[in-house]
């Protein structure tokens, strides 16, 4: 689980019997598990163009900001991308969002998101687990990472205070920038959108 961020910056999903849900509604995968995936697999998904492609289509991008993820999520509020069907349990090959971009952008980090406490894992400097932009996310490992949330969790004014918790906030996002391109909007507009999204999970909102 990657909660937490650069204490130096400022802070500001299983289907089931049901009706099959509309073409880009957001669904909570499962318990967040352990991600062990050999060094080989990440590398043969992140070098083909089709995988690729469409994991940019389950992220929107913006200028300096926060690139949140459209796509499924998990109960932890990162993003979920299918980069292979593979047998055994089920959903493997679905991988967190967040660990695609960083190594996307950067390579295959050796042991990344495995569970040892010393082990790398990637920790979001926005404090948005939806959120996959490499430049937000630096290296650490499940023990500083933890260490570092507790710290900041307690911040009214972090992403880590919506009282949605993390898989509602990214959803909530996201709902409201897919509504915004389906209606044709310009940047501005979807920029409000967003901007509400966030704002109604705040705490302060409340009273």
């Amino acid at each position: 689980m990657t909660f937490v961020s650069d204490a130096s910056l400022p802070l500001p999903g299983m289907p089931d019997s049901t009706p099959a849900p509309p073409a880009f509604q957001m669904t909570l995968i499962g318990q967040p598990q352990p991600v062990r995936i050999a060094e080989r697999l990440w590398r043969s998904w992140l070098d083909d163009p089709a995988v690729v492609s469409r994991f940019e289509s389950k992220r929107y991008r913006r200028r300096n900001q926060c690139w949140p993820w459209i796509g499924g999520v998990s109960s932890t509020g990162h993003g979920s991308l299918r980069a292979a069907s593979l047998p055994g349990p089920s959903r493997r090959g679905t991988v967190p969002a967040h660990l695609f971009a960083y190594q996307l952008e950067y390579g295959v980090i050796s042991r990344l998101g495995w569970s040892g406490t010393d082990d790398a894992v990637l920790c979001h400097q926005c404090d948005f687990a939806g959120c996959t932009n490499p430049a937000h996310m630096r290296l650490g490992t499940n023990r500083s990472n933890r260490s570092e949330y507790e710290l900041r969790r307690r911040n009214i004014a972090s992403p880590l205070a919506d009282v949605r918790g993390p898989a509602g906030r990214t959803r909530a996002v996201a709902a409201a920038i897919r509504t915004g391109i389906e209606e044709n909007e310009g940047s501005g507009m979807l920029e409000e959108r967003i901007a509400a999204a966030e704002t109604a999970g705040c705490p302060l909102s409340l009273w």
